[in-house]
């Protein structure tokens, strides 16, 4: 039995009357559309209830589903301890993603539990939906630093195994919109904020779920939204579903954005297989860019699909052109996915024979030994974006002045420490922002004594 119904809903303690004291009248609005949100779980009368919570405990490479046969919370840390949960797990369900998860390398399980009080994002939702059906059991999963594809099917996933086990189930896409809204919002204003409340809103609204793939990280990142990879995890829970698609409000007075949709299933849509549609249409325009790769790109991307498939070190091919064969210069290897970065990993000097070897070197370091990502499997070989950057001789600078966060990267060194930021990158737009990352990726305080050298690149990708 599928998914039966879906409701999008923000988590803002304020609209606990024992935590607003008063103050929650201001979003009247959003308490009224969560009443209704309300009834409409309570009439399905689910046994489960699924929760994608962006305050559960949070890895960047693995999503974690809450262990153990039930959890209790409470809105202590807000002041308001009385109000308090003591809820039962499904924990066949549990046990059923998990089996699922790893049947695909997938990863998701229930390791790695930090604290197992319910959160904040659980419970508000919870304290309106169980005014309305209390026999239900409770599935927590939590969002990950993964790509928006992996979010939607690790909830195509949970799908599956609702499925399997004959669950009426109902899922929670909990999660607040942009943070940036308002000047006396808690992180100011962007106009990122506006923009990506009204453009979240029209999809959600309208169920076009493909379009939440749209959205870049860069932009969810000034937009300092929360919920975004919670709703992706719904839509994937939805997959394949025809939904009545409702908004119910849409508020942004305290500054941040809070929007209530709900989704009541109706059988089958094979138009609504939102990934496979996306990923037909990345994998499209990746053949595209694949036939304009210039030959750096080409050898970086022949080296780390050798090493991928059948672990082994490419030969340097002996068609090189003369640049990269006989000259020597450090380079640096990127790999992105999905618009997220998926390993990059350099040299500041040459450390090989000439170019294309450097290229090889730092392809297959890239794609399996960047300490910050798992090895790149075989089945995203596909769909990975590759760029070179060939690197200029470094030279020190007397002045921050003497930087262009476009034409320059950066090496900042304090002894042995040593951080390295490439020029031109996405999000970064500015040098103090540009010396800031740097130090904070060489373990660098920014009072202390260290030295800056700049250096240009040539990209190729």
């Amino acid at each position: 039995m599928p998914i039966l119904a879906a409701i999008m809903v923000p988590h803002p303690p304020l609209i606990i009357p024992e935590v607003g004291k008063g103050e929650e009248k201001q979003v009247q609005s959003t308490i009224d559309a969560y009443e209704k949100a309300g009834k409409i779980v309570g009439r399905f009368r689910p046994d489960t209830i699924i929760v994608s919570s962006p305050h559960s405990v949070m890895y960047a490479d693995y999503f974690h589903l809450s262990p153990k046969k039930k959890a209790s919370g409470s809105f202590s840390r807000f002041g308001a301890p009385g109000v308090s949960f003591d809820q039962q797990y499904d924990e066949q369900l549990v046990q059923e993603i998990c089996r699922r998860a790893e049947r695909e390398n997938f990863p998701a399980g229930i390791l790695g539990e930090r604290d197992p009080q319910l959160d904040h994002g659980t419970m508000v939702p919870l304290h309106f939906i169980e005014k309305y059906h209390k026999d239900f059991k409770l599935v927590r999963v939590s969002l990950s630093g993964l790509s928006l594809s992996e979010h939607y099917h690790f909830g195509q996933l949970i799908q599956q195994a609702v499925n399997a086990l004959g669950r009426r189930a109902v899922f929670v896409g909990s999660g607040d919109l942009s943070h940036k809204l308002q000047t006396y919002g808690p992180y100011g204003f962007d106009e990122s904020g506006p923009e990506y409340d009204r453009r979240i809103m029209k999809v959600m609204a309208s169920g076009r779920f493909g379009e939440l793939f749209d959205f870049e990280e860069t932009f969810l990142d000034k937009a300092a939204e929360c919920g975004h990879r919670s709703f992706v995890i719904m839509a994937g829970a939805l997959d394949g579903l025809k939904v009545k698609a409702e908004m119910l409000v849409h508020q942004d007075v305290t500054g941040v954005g809070y929007g209530i949709c709900t989704y009541l299933a109706e059988g089958s849509d094979e138009n609504r297989h939102f990934l496979q549609q996306y990923q037909k249409e990345v994998l499209r325009r990746m053949e595209e860019r694949k036939q304009n790769e210039d030959p750096y790109v080409a050898l970086a991307r022949r080296a780390i699909e050798a090493w991928v498939r059948d672990r082994k070190k490419l030969n340097l091919p002996p068609d090189l052109p003369a640049d990269m064969a006989t000259r020597k210069a450090a380079t640096f290897v990127s790999l992105h996915k999905d618009g997220m970065l998926r390993g990059c990993i350099g040299t500041l000097f040459p450390t090989a024979s000439c170019v294309g070897q450097e290229i090889i070197n730092n392809a297959i370091s890239a794609c399996s030994r960047d300490p910050r990502f798992s090895p790149v499997r075989e089945e995203e070989l596909p769909y990975l974006e590759i760029s070179v950057d060939v690197l200029s001789e470094s030279e020190k600078i007397n002045s921050r002045d003497e930087l262009d966060v476009r034409k320059y990267g950066i090496i900042v060194s304090d002894g042995y420490r040593q951080g390295v930021l490439l020029p031109d990158l996405d999000g970064v737009d500015s040098v103090d922002q540009q010396i800031s990352i740097a130090l904070r990726k060489a373990g660098i305080d920014e009072d202390e004594d260290f030295s800056i050298e700049r250096f240009e690149v040539v990209r190729h990708g």
